[in-house]
């Protein structure tokens, strides 16, 4: 017999290679709407990321200390199965752009296959969020010479800018 799912309880997985306020955004009017969210660090082994899954969710943790009812992991695999492993019952999903809504719908429909016991909710970006993705933040974060972190305020919470900048520092001194 598989335990029942809560209604109450959404996870919200990515990458989140760097988390950006978008994503911030999402996760804290999640974290209204539902009893508990779990932010859940996808670990692809396809991809090199810059931050380690650790790091990752180390990061997660100091941005939403204070919100009581988020919780952070990684995991390997379907993500689908980490949601059934947290006893959520939601995926909560954040849509940008058209674009994203076409990708998201495609995605949904085959999470809906894996377990259709699982509901996929989206909340559509804020406007101040919609146009922030992690490649333009690792573009700024690598192109934005002395006044990155300045530029990056905009994009990312405080505690990721100096790991951030540190990680593209010790790029460029590793290219020499």
């Amino acid at each position: 017999m598989t335990a029942a799912l809560n209604p109450r309880h959404a996870v919200y997985a990515g990458s989140f290679d760097p988390v950006t306020l978008g994503h911030v955004d999402i996760v804290r009017r999640g974290a209204r709407i539902f009893e508990q969210v779990t932010i859940g660090i996808g670990i692809n082994p396809e991809k090199t990321p810059l931050f380690s899954p650790e790091e990752r969710v180390a990061l997660m943790q100091e941005v939403f200390r204070e919100l009581p009812n988020v919780s952070v992991a990684s995991f390997e695999g379907l993500t689908v199965d980490f949601v059934r492993k947290c006893s959520a019952s939601v995926m909560l999903r954040g849509i940008r752009t058209v674009t994203d809504l076409d990708a998201e719908f495609s995605m949904a429909r085959a999470n809906s296959t894996l377990a259709p016991q699982i509901e996929t909710v989206f909340l559509m970006a804020g406007e101040h969020f919609s146009h922030i993705s992690s490649t333009l933040i690792r573009q700024i974060a690598l192109l934005g010479q002395g006044t990155a972190a300045d530029k990056l305020r905009q994009f990312v919470p405080v505690p990721v800018i100096a790991p951030l900048l540190a990680k593209y520092h010790a790029r460029q001194q590793q290219r020499g």
